[in-house]
């Protein structure tokens, strides 16, 4: 066990996290913390709760509606008491969850990023949920298909889709009306440069901030009708034509000035600090990062945009966020409940729920048709891009070894940005070579 265990954390540490979330901090507005959620306790004639343990991550929003969430759950029943636990970012979660599970006190329910499911659920420390869908006649095609990518491992079932997302383009609506652009955003690659280099003033702000992240990468070599892995999961695709195009955009664009491309580890906060200080005009991020965007822009008087990640040869984007899990080798007393919990958050009530207070996408096809998100979309619009979005989504690989290989990719394409002697070329060709020894190990 301890052998799966470290062969998980060693798969896990490398995966960029940005597809995930908005925040990074604990949830404190208003929200229940964790040590107030309900303390078991006895019903009727002294029925001990079934207490059970549940880790989510990302604050701000995103904490808060998972407090807010969980006191809901225990307030819906009296049989089953959720404590919340906030821990960290999804790499922060996955850790703690190995050392947990090695160390026999593992949650009985936790996110899991969905590229890492299948490094999970192979070290045996996830449990399939099939067994419990059938027994309960879960309808599964209620699930949006462009959402389930990352939910099957060889034929199980090891996650259902919770706090789902994709990349989108926010762009600051007022800047791009006073320089005479479409308020619609860019539709592709040749006008999302014209808009990066209309927008850019010298010395005030560049057009977009975007750090080399691999969410977006594997945006963009989806866009330019490539994949990242072959199927049978012996060979870096990317190292195409396919793969090459996103890095001499990137760096043609940053040689230009009107794409600025930080390689700090702290890049995807810098590059939403320049467009929410108006120094940027547009910035990739993810879906669950809407409501605090818009809040951001309200606050600072501009009017905020989104629109689908820009199409080359066709439109094309990764999905993210996390599915809920259950630990493997739970008691059957546990199982039941963390099932009952499971199934309760990624209820269509909920996704209404999570989807409305949050900006991530409605896991549930009777959700997005349900009259409040209907309401909410009327209402505001910028909601439901990322749902039209869904149509060109492709799951994210979850093979052992993929996260040692996006972080190599990110780590040759940020060379490529701060050494000019590392052509597109050589960055990829460097990074399909070691990708292909990893793959054929």
């Amino acid at each position: 066990m301890k052998t799966a265990v470290k062969a998980v954390a060693a798969a896990s540490l490398a995966i960029s996290m940005t597809a995930c979330a908005g925040g990074g901090t604990q949830a404190t507005n208003g929200a229940a913390p964790a040590s107030s959620s309900s303390q078991g306790g006895t019903t009727g004639a002294a029925k001990q709760k079934i207490e059970i343990n549940y880790w989510y991550s990302w604050g701000d929003k995103i904490g808060e509606n998972n407090e807010n969430l969980v006191k809901m759950f225990n307030e819906s029943q009296n049989e089953i008491v959720v404590k919340a636990h906030y821990q960290g970012n999804y790499d922060e979660q996955h850790s703690k969850a190995q050392a947990a599970f090695a160390a026999g006190n593992a949650p009985e329910v936790w996110q899991n990023e969905i590229a890492s499911i299948g490094v999970f659920a192979k070290a045996g420390m996830t449990e399939d949920l099939l067994p419990f869908v059938k027994r309960d006649n879960m309808d599964m095609n209620d699930f949006i298909p462009g959402l389930m990518g990352n939910s099957y491992v060889d034929g199980k079932l090891y996650g259902l889709p919770y706090l789902r997302s994709t990349p989108i383009l926010y762009f600051n609506r007022t800047m791009l009306k006073e320089a005479g652009l479409d308020p619609n955003g860019p539709k592709n690659w040749k006008e999302f440069e014209e808009f990066a280099r209309k927008l850019t003033v010298d010395g005030k702000r560049v057009g977009i901030t975007m750090p080399p992240d691999i969410w977006y990468y594997e945006a963009f070599v989806a866009q330019s009708g490539g994949k990242m892995i072959s199927e049978d999961g012996k060979k870096a695709e990317f190292n195409s034509e396919a793969g090459l195009e996103p890095v001499r955009m990137i760096l043609k664009m940053k040689n230009e000035g009107i794409m600025k491309v930080p390689t700090t580890d702290d890049a995807g906060n810098l590059a939403k600090l320049d467009f929410q200080n108006q120094r940027s005009g547009m910035l990739f991020s993810s879906t669950a990062d809407l409501t605090k965007q818009m809040q951001v822009a309200k606050d600072a008087g501009f009017e905020l945009g989104t629109s689908f990640m820009p199409a080359n040869k066709s439109y094309g984007v990764p999905t993210g966020g996390c599915n809920l899990v259950m630990s493997a080798k739970l008691s059957k007393e546990k199982q039941d409940a963390a099932w009952k919990f499971i199934k309760w958050m990624t209820a269509k009530e909920q996704t209404i729920y999570a989807s409305s207070f949050t900006g991530y996408l409605p896991s549930r096809v009777s959700a997005v048709n349900s009259d409040e998100m209907k309401k909410l979309y009327a209402e505001k619009p910028l909601f439901k891009v990322a749902v039209d979005q869904l149509e060109y989504a492709r799951p994210r690989p979850m093979l052992k070894v993929y996260p040692e290989i996006a972080k190599i990719i990110k780590d040759q394409i940020a060379l490529s940005v701060v050494d000019p002697s590392v052509t597109a070329e050589k960055a990829i060709a460097e990074a399909g070579a070691k990708a292909d020894k990893l793959l054929n190990k």
